[in-house]
Formats: C-alpha cells, sequence, structure tokens
C-alpha cells in the first residue's frame, strides 16, 4: 500500500484517494447517512483540509469521532 500521507502526495493524488475511499458504497455522499455521517450533509467536504495539505486523514478522523467537526 503507498502512503497516503501528506508529505508523500500532490493534492491531486489526495483529491482521488478522497474520492476512492468515499465512493467504496457506490452512493452519492451528500445527505448520505452512511460512514456513520448522522444527520447527513456533505462528507466529503470534511476532507478539504486534507486535500489543501493542511491535516492528515487520521487527524480529522479523530476530530470527527470526538464530535469536533461536521460534515
Amino acid at each position: 500500500m503507498e502512503s497516503i500521507l501528506i508529505k508523500d502526495t500532490t493534492k491531486e493524488q489526495r483529491e482521488k484517494i478522497v474520492a476512492r475511499s468515499l465512493s467504496f458504497c457506490g452512493g452519492a455522499c451528500d445527505f448520505c447517512n452512511g460512514c456513520d455521517n448522522i444527520g447527513g450533509g456533505s462528507i466529503d467536504s470534511l476532507y478539504q483540509p486534507y486535500i489543501d495539505g493542511e491535516k492528515e486523514i487520521a487527524e480529522i478522523n479523530a476530530e470527527y469521532r470526538r464530535g469536533m467537526v461536521h460534515g
């Protein structure tokens, strides 16, 4: 498995990583209640800081689990 860390990827690669990860169920993410996205909302926007190189995926996921960020 290739690294998904910001230091090892370009913005374009991170966009593809997020898109591929969010499409595993085959559906659109907007207002979906899957992935523990209780209440719906745009879950893909949650990962914009990763795409922009500001936060690692693991950090975003941990914050989401603690209720610090919402999709």
